[in-house]
């Protein structure tokens, strides 16, 4: 089997191409300097020279060259390069998977979101990716599209959830938000289990209901970090992706510290 990657250099591409490599798959990274994303031609000739069985798209926007064009560079990559590959896809008969986001639901209508439940984001990112997922399935009816929450890893760096503790070190953390999020490792399983399953809609997210300051304060416990974690009430929002066709492992399995965790008290 053979994978064409997009953002293999991002926080979820990197763990994805690891786990690709490991069970085999030859992998081509796709290098947006050598083949434009928005030129048809030399993107459609790409992969039909590579032949690749599965074409994942994580890529995101890249900061651009000039500050007033971040608008532009956002919606080329987030919705028309994803258009061109849902498109030659189809054309080509391989196979794709997308990677959304949970961003697609608002706090309007707090969760948890099924497969049945309507995106709502009107603006910025979510609306992009929002409008990118239907675009997807229009294309290409054979496409698989993910949406993910927020990403945790095992280090301190990176576009993560531990990093961005760690990165902020004081923080206020609702007990009442319980994010979509998820392993790293655990969700690139994932998508490659999607990659094998039916066209259509999945969503990876292993919450089962622990708050933003529950995963704080746990990550704290595990990094031994000096980080100051107050807990907050303002904000209430279940953001739980819940998704029956496939099972993820429980964050209590990958981070045992929640079993632990200190109750929040209101001060």
């Amino acid at each position: 089997m053979k994978a064409l990657v997009t953002g293999s250099n991002g926080t979820v591409g990197t763990v994805l191409c690891h786990r690709l490599a490991r069970a085999g798959w030859g992998l081509v990274r796709w290098d947006r300097s050598e083949v434009p994303v928005d030129d048809y031609e030399r993107m459609e000739a790409f992969v039909r020279r590579e032949r690749p069985d599965v074409l994942f798209h994580l890529a995101a926007a890249s900061q651009p060259a000039r500050p007033d064009a971040t608008a532009e560079e956002s919606w080329r990559v987030n919705y028309e390069w994803t258009s061109e590959l849902a498109w030659i896809t189809r054309t080509l008969g391989v196979s794709f998977v997308f990677t959304s986001t949970v961003m697609v639901f608002t706090d309007a209508k707090p969760g948890p979101y099924t497969i049945a439940s309507r995106p709502d984001a009107q603006h910025d990112y979510g609306m992009e990716k929002r409008r990118a997922e239907e675009r997807v399935l229009d294309q290409n009816p054979q496409a698989r599209v993910a949406r993910l929450g927020w990403q945790i890893g095992h280090d301190l760096s990176g576009n993560q959830m531990a990093g961005w503790l760690a990165q902020r070190g004081n923080v206020r953390a609702s007990a009442r938000w319980i994010p979509a999020c998820s392993f790293l490792e655990d969700t690139a399983d994932a998508l490659l289990w999607i990659a094998g399953a039916r066209p259509g809609l999945y969503h990876v997210d292993s919450n089962e209901g622990w708050s933003f300051y529950d995963l704080a304060c746990a990550l704290q416990q595990r990094h031994e970090a000096s980080w100051s974690i107050e807990p907050t009430w303002a904000w209430a929002y279940d953001q739980r992706l819940l998704e029956g066709r496939h099972t993820m492992p429980p964050l209590v399995e990958r981070l045992p510290e929640l079993r632990s965790r200190p109750r929040a008290k209101k001060g």
